[in-house]
């Protein structure tokens, strides 16, 4: 989570965009390195940033708070119903065979990815804005750093979405499930858990959120008088509380995401949808 002059912005659940996507599971678990091709340049932009082996943005032991170059970033407790739209960059052999953030050794020829907030071995959906393609990665690392930024993709999901050369492409992510590690019989096992349907439920759209319980009622009231159903959801993490300002945006998910839009539009530039 980013730290802003209003009090950090703290982004729940999202939800994703469809029981379609589901289809992608079965390969989830099979995607891994793959013929190593000639690589080209990653893009510019300073996203990557090594925390060490030990920070806390290593996941496990926990899900604690960590800080680079002076944000301070809230991993999330759940991908459930997460979805996003943003831009993607890529990158590749200066990580090559270095220590994620979860303790794995980076290899630029496998199907992963870098998120900021969202839990490691989260499998996620990327759809590629611009040309219409789509993958599915693990996330195994944190990033990346550059403000815009929502995703940094290996070098062989870049390749596969078709944005490789030009660095950077507009793209939704959608959470598809996780894999769970446990034990028995003393080895070490693992499970992939889908997320159910998502494109019921109660939806709203989160304008804001503050630290200073003031200035949520100020953005709530002017959400109201603009003739939208605002209200104030208080948030403890960590023991830090939050005021969080949301517009209800009915039951469905596509009437959500246009609500969404008509927030972006009219200036409201960091909404986004979550679902109860």
């Amino acid at each position: 989570m980013m730290m802003s002059n209003q009090g950090p912005f703290f982004r729940p659940y999202h939800p994703s965009h469809g029981w379609r996507l589901l289809g992608l599971l079965l390969v989830l678990m099979v995607l891994g390195a793959c013929g190593k091709p000639q690589v080209i340049s990653s893009p510019t932009g300073k996203s990557r940033v090594e925390a060490p082996h030990d920070s806390p943005a290593r996941i496990p032991p926990t899900q604690r708070p960590y800080q680079i170059q002076g944000t301070t970033y809230y991993p999330i407790p759940s991908a459930h119903g997460y979805s996003e739209t943003g831009i993607a960059s890529w990158y590749g052999r200066k990580f090559h065979g270095r220590r994620t953030s979860n303790g794995e050794i980076y290899d630029m020829h496998a199907m992963t990815a870098a998120h900021k907030t969202l839990p490691m071995d989260t499998h996620l959906l990327v759809e590629n804005l611009e040309n219409g393609r789509e993958i599915t990665v693990r996330i195994n690392d944190r990033g990346p750093f550059v403000r815009g930024r929502i995703i940094d993709l290996s070098y062989r999901a870049a390749q596969k979405l078709g944005m490789a050369e030009q660095g950077l492409a507009q793209v939704r992510i959608t959470a598809l499930g996780a894999t769970e590690r446990y034990v028995e019989d003393g080895q070490l096992q693992q499970r992939f858990t889908a997320t159910p349907d998502f494109e019921h439920g109660e939806f709203y759209v989160q304008v804001g959120a503050f630290t200073v319980a003031e200035n949520a009622t100020r953005l709530r009231d002017q959400l109201q008088e603009w003739g939208r159903t605002a209200v104030i959801r208080e948030y403890d993490h960590g023991g830090r509380l939050f005021h969080r300002v949301q517009v209800a945006a009915g039951d469905t998910l596509s009437g959500a995401l246009r609500l969404e839009r008509v927030l972006i539009e009219a200036g409201y530039t960091d909404a986004f949808v979550v679902a109860r």
